[in-house]
């Protein structure tokens, strides 16, 4: 991986290319975007980064944590992560990552947190269909149905479609197309749609298939 930044997801608009097609892009506050840590093969056994992002009080941040920003030489901040990278021999710590690292073109992975939907039900979760509602279809309209066999193997299966947690869980979405970069308001516009909320932090990095 070459590169990799930091980002909140802003919302979805549509951008008109000069050919007259309408793009659908996710807008994201990429950065800046602060190197608190430098990983080498000497001293860690790997090349990586540590990036910080999103200022907060100083009274927030927990002594641990206020003496690493302390160190980097780097105001508090709100989320670290850290990125493994092919060569950091140009990159020290307390330079800034801004959203000029990306263009357009540019094709790229994003992880974010999905949108969490609490207990659900397997009409919701697992788009099951739901029983007649005439001639006494009884009080299972949206129930699962049958969950497995009788005496052998007297249990039920792993991975069985029920209800339970939906959303709210890690995803990245592969071969995201960069469309626009304005680097004065630290912004990238990314074909499609990305994983979470309005709001919600994503990790962006180099495609690892393209």
């Amino acid at each position: 991986m070459k590169k990799g930044i930091i980002g909140k997801k802003l919302g979805m608009t549509q951008i008109f290319m000069e050919n007259g097609t309408v793009i659908p892009v996710t807008v994201i506050e990429a950065g800046p975007c602060a190197i608190t840590q430098k990983k080498t093969v000497e001293t860690d056994g790997y090349e990586a980064v540590q990036l910080a992002f999103e200022d907060m009080r100083e009274k927030l941040v927990n002594k641990p944590a206020a003496g690493h920003f302390k160190k980097a030489g780097v105001s508090a901040k709100r989320h670290l992560k850290e990125f493994r990278l092919d060569d950091i021999s140009a990159l020290n710590v307390g330079d800034v990552i801004a959203a000029d690292t990306f263009a357009s073109g540019d094709k790229v992975d994003i992880t974010g947190i999905t949108k969490g939907h609490g207990y659900s039900g397997v009409v919701k979760r697992w788009n099951f269909k739901i029983k007649r509602m005439t001639h006494g279809g009884g009080p299972v309209h949206r129930h699962g149905g049958s969950l497995g066999q009788n005496s052998t193997p007297s249990r039920i299966y792993k991975n069985k479609k029920m209800a339970g947690q939906y959303g709210n869980e890690q995803v990245t979405v592969l071969n995201l197309e960069v469309v626009k970069v304005d680097t004065e308001k630290n912004l990238i516009a990314i074909k499609g749609a990305v994983p979470g909320a309005k709001g919600g932090i994503v990790f962006i990095r180099d495609s690892v298939k393209a």
